[in-house]
């Protein structure tokens, strides 16, 4: 009786492995252990989606007339490097007498491992007694521990379901539409492919659009109105808040456009009384930030490093693999288990080992303090991302490395400092049946803000100077009113960290309210694992390019946009697959309803192009030019050769997973 380990990669079988019995012998693709259980590992994905020729060779040939392509019986192909490992798994799964599937513990890692289970043919039988092992640490007693609390693999059925029908909803999408308009550009004279995403594409989207409104900016002048109001040996500035007789003179965000109506106000309240008629004065606390979960951390070090979301990912992936230093990284969750508290003391040992500079943070942190961030109805089957508790040498981290650790390291000591808190004083006064504001807020207690350091730009210390302690019913006299001249601006084009800000706050630029509603706290576009390298196929295609931090559409990537219909280039219809994605993994919605309105969707687009004429926007682009070693590439004019570019995420997610041994 010997039971298979099968984990996601390489490093992950090793440390599965390290605690289990010994001796250990070393095979081609696998460990077996003193008790004659055996370790196996995944290179990432080991199968993968074929080209659409495999289904028929005529759709070799980019050819509109062929689209839309729906396979009646999806194929996956073993990946031509990870065929030996492949074979290795298939021979150890038949002749163990159980399975234990040991992806990593989120959607892709458990259709990874259950692929090549799938793959294998194994008995019914040895199906539903195969149990699944969640690591989200890989030190020797996380491992350990994880060993002891297996669950069901079948438990985790629907997690499987919902990535395979994200996989091949990208397939079919992304196939069919990136055909489509290559095409089409083709006919435009456009020679590059035009790659379409139901994620890249709205991103590229909210780029376009961004730089649009840049472009077509008119600044235009609004005002503000002052009340100055002396008070012992100071003087009050109190802001006036319009009446909603005056919303004709407002835009939509409550600007005063109207100079006349502000000298008007001015010249009523000069010399009138001012009555105190709401006086608040408060103290108010700020909790500390949760601990970080991957876009945050990569949100963060954008703008603190100016670092991409990819180099991000990396980095963090080495922090976990290769130092062991913090845990699994690809997570959506910024909560962590109660279990972990106790756990405290350890991990803040182990940062002051690693980062000598957090020493002082480490030595005022209060570990008998538990933040919000412990809530074990939040966390599923990731956590947080947080330092562990091993220690290792600062000189064994890269400079990059050592950043990125120093980030998770702060945000998690954060937890075990006491809230910030703030004095808030409020004056609203009554002058010639207008009313003013003045408002101030002064921080008391730094509390958990201390960790901020130089990057804490604080809060005005002037509270008692701007907002007097007034009593209601005071009356004070306004001795003038000031006008302020102001431009609005044109709104501020995209960096790295703020595109991923928009990526995961989609909801703000979705039209859907309803849709609205239900994102507001959950989905974004694309998953953890996937935005970085979204980004990153946006500027290889040469549809997105940096200028120093900012990021813009090229002219390929707007005539794109301008030729797609809207709903390929809002968020609300991959917010919405999103969403039904997430209802498959909680067991409430079901994969054949979401798959047949996809292909009646792709065939109505497909039946769209068919009959369009060559939209202007692809007409007279400039075609890209590929450089690789020196010697330029460039796409043929049928592009049969092309490579089919389905999605996107799914490929970029299993390339990366792929290198990640």
């Amino acid at each position: 009786m010997s039971r298979l380990y099968i984990a996601e990669k390489p490093s992950l079988g090793r440390a599965i492995a390290a605690v289990l019995p010994r001796p250990h012998k070393n095979n081609n693709g696998y460990i077996e252990v003193g008790n004659g259980d055996i370790v196996t590992w995944c290179i990432g994905h080991l199968l993968e989606q074929v080209e659409p020729d495999a289904y028929n060779e005529r759709y070799k040939k980019w050819n509109l007339n062929d689209l839309p392509i729906i396979p009646e019986k999806w194929q996956l192909i073993p990946r031509k490097a990870a065929k030996q490992q492949l074979a290795v798994i298939k021979k150890l799964a038949k002749s163990a007498s159980e399975i234990v599937h040991a992806g990593d513990p989120d959607r892709e890692g458990q259709l990874l491992v259950d692929e090549v289970i799938d793959y294998a043919k194994l008995p019914t039988t040895k199906k539903k007694t195969a149990l699944r092992l969640l690591i989200s640490d890989l030190n020797p007693a996380a491992v350990k521990k994880a060993l002891s609390s297996m669950r069901s693999n079948h438990d985790f059925v629907p997690l499987s379901v919902s990535a395979l029908a994200r996989s091949r909803a990208d397939w079919l999408y992304g196939m069919n539409m990136t055909r489509a308009y290559t095409l089409l550009g083709q006919k435009g004279g456009y020679r590059g492919v035009l790659s379409v995403g139901r994620v890249q594409t709205p991103i590229l989207g909210l780029v376009v659009r961004r730089d649009d409104e840049i472009a077509n900016f008119i600044p235009k002048p609004f005002y503000d109105v002052f009340a100055l109001i002396p008070y012992a040996e100071q003087e009050i500035q109190a802001r006036w808040l319009p009446s909603k007789a005056c919303e004709p003179y407002q835009d939509e965000e409550g600007r005063i456009l109207s100079r006349q109506l502000c000298e008007n106000v001015v010249s009523r309240i000069k010399g009138q009384a001012a009555e105190v008629t709401e006086s608040e004065r408060k103290e108010t606390k700020q909790a500390a930030p949760l601990p970080y979960s991957l876009s945050a951390l990569q949100i963060d070090a954008a703008k603190r490093y100016g670092m991409s979301a990819a180099d991000v990912l990396s980095i963090c992936q080495s922090l976990y693999e290769k130092h062991k230093v913090i845990t699994y990284p690809r997570s959506d969750s910024r909560y962590l288990p109660n279990d972990h508290f106790k756990q405290a003391g350890e991990v803040c040992g182990a940062i002051a080992n690693t980062d000598n500079s957090l020493s002082n943070a480490v030595s005022g942190a209060n570990t008998a303090l538990k933040s919000k961030a412990w809530n074990d109805k939040k966390v599923d089957a990731h956590h947080a991302i947080i330092p562990t508790p091993k220690a290792v040498n600062p000189q064994s981290l890269s400079s990059s490395e050592a950043k990125i650790y120093q980030l998770v390291a702060r945000q998690y000591l954060m937890q075990f400092y006491p809230a910030a808190i703030y004095a808030e004083a409020k004056l609203v006064f009554t002058i010639a049946n207008g009313q003013f504001v003045a408002k101030g807020r002064q921080l008391m207690d730094a509390g958990w803000r201390v960790l901020l350091g130089r990057d804490d730009k604080g809060d005005d210390n002037d509270l008692a100077d701007k907002v007097p302690p007034l009593t209601k019913g005071t009356v004070l006299t306004c001795r003038d009113g000031v006008i302020k001249d102001k431009m609005t601006e044109p709104p501020k084009a995209f960096t790295e960290a703020t595109l991923l800000q928009a990526m995961t706050g989609i909801a703000r630029f979705v039209s859907d309210p309803s849709l609205k509603k239900i994102l507001r706290d959950t989905d974004g576009l694309g998953t953890e694992a996937t935005r970085a390298g979204i980004l990153e196929i946006l500027f290889k295609r040469q549809l997105l390019h940096r200028q120093g931090k900012t990021i813009h559409a090229t002219e390929a990537g707007r005539g794109l946009i301008y030729a797609l219909p809207n709903e390929a280039t809002y968020p609300d219809m991959t917010a919405h697959w999103e969403h039904q994605l997430q209802d498959m993994a909680d067991k409430k919605y079901a994969y054949q309803p979401f798959m047949g309105a996809l292909e009646v969707q792709i065939t109505a687009l497909m039946e769209k192009v068919k009959v369009s004429d060559i939209p202007q926007s692809l007409r007279d682009l400039k075609s890209p030019e590929w450089s690789k070693g020196g010697a330029k590439r460039r796409y043929s004019k049928k592009t049969t050769s092309a490579k089919s570019s389905s999605n996107t995420a799914g490929k970029t997610t299993r390339k990366r997973k792929l290198k990640e041994k």
